[in-house]
């Protein structure tokens, strides 16, 4: 395992990433399935042809299509249709979700925290920016769902590389209430964010989805242009960490400036809306995704 030290922050990125590829890398069938879904080409029947080869992601994939948290109406018993009704993006969203649920496993973050309250923290993250972005009619919630599961994964590479070191972090940021990012790059020298950034890259996620695991607690830090996605994703990790949605460290103290809300097109009332619709949109989404 690498060993956290003072220098070069892009070097610890690439050293820690590349500990992580030997120990925690995407399932083929899941590598595929995002290769095919970002190919402006590829139609949902080569979709289901790469699907078809794993029992398992086809079973899932019924089950989410029969959820509530789809809400497509009447049973659904083909893997084929499922794929169709769907859609492509959402698809990849439940195969990744089924290969990074096993990475988020066995693992202590600190006093009161598992790596199954993270993997419970980036669901209902992923849950809340896509609920926000079909409140503001945005087409891409599915990829928004996507970018908030994955917004945390930098803290898979801290779990696979240093743990001892993450449970100081956590504990600290918890005693102290001191910013969990600032804490980190104290301890590690550097985020979560940069080293979610790196790892997906390294998994060949969308740029959009980079820079959502990259700048989620820093959205001001993108042109205007790359900031849309990253903010809702802001947002969205600021409800659920101040609601207490699994492990809350790392945004417990964000605000929601008035100006984010106004750039997304949110007003309060329908923020308001999606704060009360949380539990329930959570709950739905926790009985297929975790």
């Amino acid at each position: 395992m690498g060993t956290a030290t003072a220098g070069d922050p892009k070097a610890i990125v690439r050293d820690a990433v590349n500990d992580v590829m030997a120990l925690a890398t995407l399932p083929e069938v899941t590598s595929q399935v995002i290769a095919t879904v970002e190919d402006p080409r590829s139609s949902a029947g080569q979709l289901h042809r790469i699907i078809a080869h794993d029992p398992s992601l086809s079973a899932r994939i019924l089950k989410v299509v029969n959820s509530a948290f789809y809400g497509v109406s009447g049973q659904v018993g083909s893997v084929e249709r499922a794929v169709v009704l769907l859609g492509l993006n959402a698809v990849k969203n439940v195969a990744v979700s089924a290969s990074l649920g096993q990475m988020f496993r066995g693992v202590k973050l600190g006093e009161g925290f598992t790596a199954r309250d993270l993997w419970a923290h980036c669901i209902a993250v992923g849950v809340t920016a896509r609920e926000l972005a079909l409140k503001v009619k945005r087409a891409n919630a599915d990829e928004i769902f996507l970018a908030g599961l994955i917004h945390d994964v930098g803290i898979l590479v801290e779990m696979q590389t240093w743990p001892e070191k993450l449970q100081t972090i956590c504990s600290t940021a918890k005693k102290t209430n001191a910013n969990f990012c600032e804490v980190e790059r104290q301890v590690l020298g550097v985020d979560h964010q940069a080293l979610g950034k790196g790892l997906a890259e390294r998994w060949k996620f969308t740029k959009a989805c980079q820079e959502v695991a990259g700048f989620h607690h820093d959205p001001g830090a993108l042109e205007d242009d790359d900031r849309t996605m990253v903010t809702l994703v802001y947002v969205a990790d600021t409800l659920c960490c101040q609601s207490d949605r699994g492990f809350n460290l790392t945004a417990r103290n964000q605000t929601i400036e008035p100006e984010m809300l106004s750039s997304l097109g949110v007003d309060e009332a329908t923020l308001e809306e999606v704060r009360n619709s949380m539990s329930e949109n959570i709950a739905d989404a926790m009985s297929v995704f975790s």
